[in-house]
């Protein structure tokens, strides 16, 4: 009988190496690939896109937000991969009391790799886990480099990240969107809310907005939208604003997806700092 606490104090345990697993977390899924356990994983939310051979080959059993527990209930897990933000804290509970649930609670780049590590020991490939811990801290190290050769002592780039649409809301300090802006050097500007808040265009204003990312997930965010804001933010003296549209599973995956992360971040900074 092997014991493991998840990252929110919750204790599992299992009596052998899980081979029925099912995965509630689009980013936790393509995790569980990278680790090679395609005989293991037996069911991914329709959410799960990543990788596409698993999103049409594997039982969907629902949303991240809105379960088919009876399809879980057919499928017989040995092991179920949660998260506490995306998922739904009720039905997570109601699956706790049949099944071994693993809950994640991912908030910045260390509880990343926490959480990679975790799950490579419950599945027993903590070597492959640790290689790509290895690659994702390697590569955010040369990041932080580049970020000091470009910056310096001047101040990044005030930043807000839109991930709605009317209303438009953004992200706070306390997200594991924002620790990405940081780590990709821009200044969020809505730093010192919590969560994610309803913002205006006039709370953009005055925060100095330069840069205005929309994401592609999980509003998908289009031209059209940046003509929209482009106007507003011209009418009310932000003309200089740059707005661009972002790859939103850059900055809200956080499983293996991370190793390819800093790359993008480097080509971003090009476009929007250095153009």
């Amino acid at each position: 009988m092997r014991a493991f606490t998840d990252q929110t104090g919750h204790n599992i345990f299992l009596e052998n190496l899980p081979k029925r697993i099912i995965s509630l977390v689009p980013s936790q899924t393509e995790l569980l690939f990278d680790l090679g356990l395609d005989e293991q994983v037996i069911g991914i939310t329709k959410f799960c896109v990543h990788p596409s051979e698993w999103f049409y080959t594997k039982k969907r059993i629902g949303g991240t937000k809105k379960l088919h527990i009876d399809i879980i209930h057919q499928l017989e897990p040995d092991l179920i991969i949660a998260n506490k933000e995306e998922n739904v804290r009720e039905e997570v509970e109601e699956l706790s009391r049949h099944y071994s649930v693993w809950t994640s609670d991912v908030t910045d780049l260390p509880s990343a790799c926490a959480m990679i590590e975790q799950i490579g020991s419950l599945t027993q490939k903590t070597e492959k886990a640790h290689e790509i811990i290895s690659t994702i801290n390697s590569n955010f190290s040369q990041l932080q480099t580049l970020n000091s050769s470009l910056h310096g002592t001047k101040q990044k780039p005030k930043t807000c990240y839109l991930i709605w649409n009317d209303p438009y809301m953004t992200v706070g300090g306390d997200t594991f969107i924002h620790s990405m802006l940081d780590a990709a050097g821009f200044d969020n500007i809505f730093k010192n809310k919590l969560r994610y808040p309803i913002v205006t265009i006039a709370d953009m204003v005055l925060s100095d907005c330069q840069l205005l990312f929309l994401s592609s997930e999980p509003f998908p965010f289009k031209q059209k939208h940046i003509d929209e804001l482009q106007q507003a933010l011209a009418r009310i003296g932000l003309s200089d604003t740059k707005i661009a549209i972002v790859d939103g599973e850059m900055f809200s995956w956080y499983g293996s997806r991370l190793q390819h992360v800093p790359a993008y971040f480097k080509e971003l900074q090009k476009d929007m700092v250095n153009s």
